[in-house]
């Protein structure tokens, strides 16, 4: 069974982190509470948590991976932005949002999307997360934590730790996510392209 680190959402344990993050590390993939819904996530560098990642989700390396960040701070290491697409990200950073950009050079090629170059961006508004991130200073590859054929995701740690079994090495129990995915737009082309409306209102991207 999964372990199973409860941490306070308001004043998060740095030793709980910690042992997360050492997971972390050693290349597993864990399930972390956002302020959409639950993800997996795994090292940014680790090829083979990326693959064992995409397996449990289910998907292909079409499927876009994204970058979860502390801030907008480390955008230019993974993301080639211009001006106006700095101002919609900072307008809704931190937030419910992932944003499709171009990557740079710095992006293994293996997280980019395979034909476009790109990059999925997010920097999420949650307390235990955020301090997750900034122990582990630097970002961390993710995907929602959706089972395939079900129209939600997982929002119960209990439940995620049985499903999971035997894929999954700890779960973060926070409390419950809302249960609704990100509000995701494609910032690539010369005018934004809203892929999926989600929790993220786009009235803060003036969309």
């Amino acid at each position: 069974m999964p372990l199973l680190f409860e941490i306070h959402p308001d004043n998060p344990q740095p030793r709980l982190l910690k042992q997360a993050t050492a997971l972390l590390d050693r290349g597993e993939v864990l399930a972390v509470p956002t302020d959409s819904s639950y993800a997996l996530v795994c090292h940014l560098d680790d090829k083979a948590a990326a693959d064992k990642l995409r397996r449990i989700r289910g998907v292909d390396d079409k499927h876009h991976l994204t970058l979860l960040c502390r801030d907008l701070s480390e955008l230019s290491n993974y993301a080639q932005v211009d001006n106006q697409q700095y101002r919609r990200l900072k307008a809704a950073t931190p937030g419910a949002y992932t944003f499709i950009l171009q990557a740079t050079k710095e992006v293994p090629r293996r997280l980019s999307h395979p034909s476009r170059k790109t990059i999925g961006l997010r920097v999420p508004d949650h307390k235990v997360l955020q301090e997750l991130l900034a122990l582990y200073d630097q970002p961390l590859l993710a995907t929602t934590l959706i089972a395939a054929g079900e129209p939600h995701p997982f929002n119960d740690a209990d439940e995620i730790r049985e499903h999971y079994h035997g894929r999954i090495a700890a779960v973060i129990d926070s409390g419950a996510c809302p249960r609704e995915p990100t509000t995701v737009v494609d910032l690539t082309g010369s005018e934004p392209v809203i892929v999926r409306q989600g929790r993220g209102d786009l009235a803060l991207l003036g969309l």
